[in-house]
């Protein structure tokens, strides 16, 4: 049961979900990304862009030109080959249209080998030569429009429109006669700068497919143990506005192996992507159907079943401590050792509340006597048990604490007579106070680690309380030593 408590309470952040600000009727899971979160999210897709593009070798060039008084010159340039990119202004802008990507008045440092032959009449023997050169370009600017779609549970991302435009470029030459600067200068400038501008338009336009790729592999099932599947298939086409993107997942537990069929959404549930003033860049919410779907699988599966054979005070579990209040208990069985086997009768109704999430669920405890190595059940007594947890992140990590609110009792069936619950009463609320609401506290209180997803990891989280929904607002950072790792291993 205690697995189960802590598996609902942090079920979301273990899914590899971004974004929502509208949610369709079957869409449980839903997130925000804000504007703060664009602009993170932007300039890491420049950097590692950047890193995709610096030591690209460009496309040899080659041209023959007049050249007065030498004749006919065969010019090449070889090893065309970017080594750094400095950016100095970039902004991302959402919107129904799509998501706009520029990059504005960059620099880009380009190096190559220049080599020519040339031979005429005047030098019959003719001549050649061959060296390096460095480019500097100026003013380029990178820009990119993408949508996202939803095909059928997964998201695909689409290439609008994209393209790379180099405003000026200076040639330095390392040796090499006079007349070859001015050569590469008028007859080289623009077949540099269309190279550089299709080299870094392919790269945009193949970075884009990778990311395509990654969102098309997305699972739409989870499994989550032995029990249950999450259902992560995404619901509905993303929102984007002038302040945030977002996306909705199902988020509902299902049964294991159960096949998901593709469904139309139509209405849509208003979520709010506040964060409560926070300036957050991403707000995940979990409307409280999540917990309700999850407490129905477990309860199917039989796995909402614990039993108590120690308690603080042991001998309220022998039935001689009970001769007096149930006296013919122990006159059937004299001093024998008792067990409460605590088992749900129906799946706990979860409810989020303005302060913490509240839950009921109706238990069957049966009072079991240990004689002889043999488990013999005698009565069974009805509980209706009402309790809240409260949930919190501390240190990067989810905690939870229940607390026992109310509980009511009666009797079921009893194979020793008229029981009197009243009597009775004080052995359940010892058995829930110092056993099961301990033992569940202690679980929720070894915490679970927000999730690292591809070196990101959550940053300042906070819970929020948005009845029926339960968010979390954080931002998000990129892990150094989780880049440097991943880069050596590629790089050995």
């Amino acid at each position: 049961m205690a697995p189960f408590i802590l598996l609902v309470l942090v079920s979301l952040l273990l899914v590899p979900t971004s974004s929502y600000v509208q949610q369709t009727k079957e869409g449980f899971i839903s997130g925000v990304i804000s504007d703060k979160g664009l602009d993170f999210a932007k300039d890491i897709l420049i950097e590692q862009g950047i890193a995709s593009i610096v030591q690209l070798q460009l496309p040899e060039i080659e041209k023959s030109v007049q050249v007065p008084f030498i004749g006919n010159a065969k010019v090449i340039l070889s090893e065309i080959t970017i080594k750094d990119i400095q950016v100095n202004s970039s902004s991302v802008v959402s919107g129904q249209s799509g998501i706009f990507l520029v990059v504005s008045g960059a620099t880009a440092d380009l190096a190559m080998k220049w080599r020519y032959s040339c031979s005429s009449w005047l030098i019959p023997i003719g001549i050649s030569d061959s060296g390096n050169a460095t480019v500097k370009v100026k003013g380029m600017q990178v820009g990119l429009t993408v949508d996202l779609r939803n095909e059928e549970g997964t998201l695909k991302l689409i290439l609008l429109d994209y393209g790379c435009y180099v405003g000026d470029l200076s040639i330095k030459l390392e040796g090499g006669a006079s007349w070859l600067y001015q050569v590469l200068v008028d007859a080289f400038q623009g077949n540099i700068a269309s190279a550089v501008e299709d080299g870094i338009s392919d790269k945009v336009s193949e970075g884009i497919g990778k990311l395509d790729t990654l969102l098309q592999s997305l699972p739409k099932q989870i499994s989550v143990d032995n029990f249950a599947e999450l259902n992560v298939s995404f619901v509905g086409n993303p929102v984007l506005s002038s302040t945030s993107i977002a996306i909705a997942i199902n988020g509902l537990f299902t049964e294991r192996n159960v096949v998901l069929v593709p469904q139309r959404y139509r209405k849509r549930l208003p979520v709010s992507s506040a964060c409560g003033g926070l300036p957050k860049m991403i707000k995940v919410s979990i409307h409280e159907n999540v917990f309700r779907s999850a407490s129905l699988v477990y309860f199917r599966e039989g796995s909402m079943q614990m039993i108590i054979d120690e308690l603080p005070n042991q001998a309220i579990l022998n039935t001689a401590e009970w001769r007096f209040i149930v006296p013919q208990l122990y006159k059937k069985y004299p001093n024998d050792d008792m067990q409460l086997n605590i088992s749900a009768s129906s799946a706990p109704v979860i409810l989020v509340d303005y302060q913490d999430i509240r839950a009921s669920v109706l238990v069957d405890i049966t009072i079991d006597v240990l004689e002889a190595g043999e488990v013999i059940p005698v009565a069974c007594i009805s509980v209706d048990i009402s309790a809240s947890c409260s949930v919190d992140i501390i240190r990067n990590k989810i905690n939870g604490r229940l607390k026992l609110e109310e509980f009511s009792a009666y009797l079921k069936w009893s194979k020793i007579g008229k029981l009197h619950i009243s009597l009775i009463q004080s052995l359940i609320s010892t058995a829930l106070k110092t056993v099961v609401i301990p033992y569940l506290n202690l679980e929720l209180k070894k915490g679970l680690a927000l999730p690292t997803i591809d070196g990101f990891a959550f940053q300042n989280a906070n819970i929020l309380y948005l009845p029926p929904w339960i968010a979390v607002c954080t931002d998000v950072s990129y892990l150094e030593d989780y880049y440097l790792t991943q880069h050596s291993a590629h790089v050995s």
